[in-house]
């Protein structure tokens, strides 16, 4: 009896710590592979935004409203186009007619969410940008936690954190590399800024990830494809049409304009994959690594110099986001009456919801009493 007994009280040790389904063949799946290797293929795409946009400011072209609109309508061409010849309940006019505020406050967001981190650059450091953008994080878990019902384990929050101490490892190797730091013209202003822009990144995120996971990428992508056009051209018309008109282009502005608008087209398009196999908080602790690829091109392209710094940044980053994803998170269950929990429809919807570890330990109790001899 001895040894049944110890099985039955190591099982509920095991389920009382929450750890029950995960072992070492349990968390380092293909899966979870699968994550890391796409969400650094994001972090890349980013990269390559960056470094064509650091040469577009060698050649002095500051169009930021410009790239957006590319970027924007070329979603507008393929996900728009595709999605007004969907017919049905979810077609573009039923669409329009009853989710338009909706969409149209998303592809806001995102548009100001893009402008205010890039003009952030002309009045603050690098530093505090790279610092301050990290805010996106823990807005998003607050906004997931009472809209999204996500809920998050401790292992979680241990995660974010270490995942922020590689960015605090990327920012002091810029610091004694003697990085270019950028204005500080108005670093109160700069500041704010990137403030505003995390807290809007954030809300398109988490926007984003509710369409994705419950209607689709399509319809998410032809929605911002439509507004974000729109948007970004009257802010196009008003805020750059005299810094346009001096763009001096040739075949190398030309390419450049190519590469970034192809580099954010295949983000927006991909990153709608991501979020839907993860979560969009799982994706931007993934895009940390995204400033450490830049600056490993422009060891080469710009002659940064090198710090063993950035290398343990990149494997902190990676270690914190395996953390993050090795435990899946779950949403909070409806409030329900007692008597409902005989409804089969009920059990049968809840079996796609992670419960929570004490409500596994009173069925493990049971079970237990129930086999006692």
């Amino acid at each position: 009896m001895e040894g049944p007994v110890e099985e039955r009280l190591c099982g509920k040790m095991k389920i009382g710590c929450g750890l029950h389904r995960y072992n070492l063949r349990d968390v380092f799946t293909w899966s979870l592979l699968k994550t890391i290797l796409m969400g650094q293929v994001l972090s890349l795409l980013i990269c390559g935004t960056a470094v064509s946009c650091e040469y577009l400011t060698r050649a002095k072209v500051e169009t930021p409203m410009l790239q957006s609109f590319l970027n924007y309508g070329l979603l507008l061409f393929t996900y728009t186009t595709h999605l007004s010849t969907r017919t049905g309940d979810r077609n573009i006019l039923q669409i329009l007619k009853t989710n338009w505020w909706k969409y149209l406050g998303m592809a806001i967001a995102d548009v100001e969410a893009n402008y205010a981190v890039v003009k952030a650059y002309q009045f603050t450091t690098l530093t505090s940008i790279q610092l301050l953008d990290c805010f996106v994080i823990p807005v998003l878990m607050l906004l997931s936690w009472f809209f999204l019902k996500t809920r998050y384990r401790v292992v979680h929050f241990v995660a974010v954190a270490v995942c922020l101490l590689g960015v605090g490892a990327m920012v002091g190797a810029d610091i004694l590399a003697g990085r270019d730091q950028g204005s500080t013209s108005d670093v109160l202003l700069g500041d704010g800024l990137v403030l505003l822009s995390a807290v809007l990144y954030a809300i398109s995120n988490m926007c984003q990830e509710h369409t994705v996971k419950n209607l689709s990428r399509v319809e998410f992508l032809g929605m911002m494809g439509l507004f974000g056009t729109l948007i970004s051209g009257v802010q196009l018309v008003v805020l750059e049409t005299r810094a346009v008109g001096e763009i001096k282009w040739d075949v190398h502005i030309s390419m450049l304009f190519v590469v970034y608008t192809l580099c954010m087209y295949a983000l927006y398009s991909f990153m709608p994959i991501v979020v839907k196999m993860t979560s969009a908080t799982a994706v931007n602790l993934s895009l940390l690594t995204a400033d450490l690829f830049s600056l490993f091109c422009g060891l080469f392209l710009f002659m940064y110099k090198f710090s063993a710094l950035y290398i343990i940044s990149f494997v902190v980053i990676t270690v914190g986001f395996i953390m993050f994803n090795a435990v899946p998170t779950y949403s909070a269950l409806p409030e329900e009456p007692a008597e409902a929990s005989d409804d089969p429809m009920a059990q049968s919807s809840s079996d796609h919801l992670l419960l929570s570890a004490d409500s596994d330990t009173q069925r493990t109790e049971t079970l237990t009493a129930n086999d006692t001899p």
